[in-house]
């Protein structure tokens, strides 16, 4: 994997550490192609230090088996603070046979250590019922960039709602 690019906007502060940043819980999103064109799926990842390992849904595994070439780009944004921190992919990826403990380490990032406190809406991804695969990607290349600003008054002042909204 080769870092093509770290970028301090403000020129003034350390790049943030990209093992930390893929450690945060954050949606990751997957740039593939499919049959009507390019398509984005916003997901869950897990980063064990070499790929970005992907819970498979419905559509875009067959799309990574025809054109395994992707990008996947991940923001950590929070409006109030200012922070922008920005990593970027490219790559290739590979659809696997599911594996439970992978996928285990996927929702413990989301939802937390205790299995017995997670969503059950998910509990079928466990079940075998979904024959889902894993996604697995590995990065030719990356950006970084940290374009993380002074937020103002009326931006300080705003909190998320329970929906996420402001």
């Amino acid at each position: 994997m080769q870092i093509v690019e770290k970028k301090v906007s403000a020129g003034n502060c350390d790049l943030f550490d990209l093992n930390e940043f893929l450690a945060r819980p954050l949606f990751a999103h997957l740039a593939h192609h499919a049959e009507q064109g390019p398509c984005e799926s916003p997901v869950w990842f897990h980063w064990d230090g070499e790929a970005v390992w992907i819970i498979g849904g419905t559509s875009f595994p067959q799309n990574v088996k025809r054109e395994p070439i992707c990008a996947i780009g991940i923001v950590d944004w929070d409006l109030a603070t200012g922070r922008l921190h920005h990593v970027g992919f490219r790559g290739t990826a590979e659809v696997v046979p599911f594996d439970p403990h992978t996928a285990k380490t996927i929702f413990s990032k989301y939802f937390g250590p205790d299995e017995q406190e997670w969503d059950q809406r998910f509990a079928d991804v466990f079940t075998g019922e979904l024959g889902l695969e894993l996604v697995r990607f590995v990065p030719a290349t990356v950006i970084m960039r940290d374009q993380s600003y002074t937020p103002t008054q009326w931006a300080q002042q705003r909190e998320r709602t329970r929906h996420g909204a402001v």
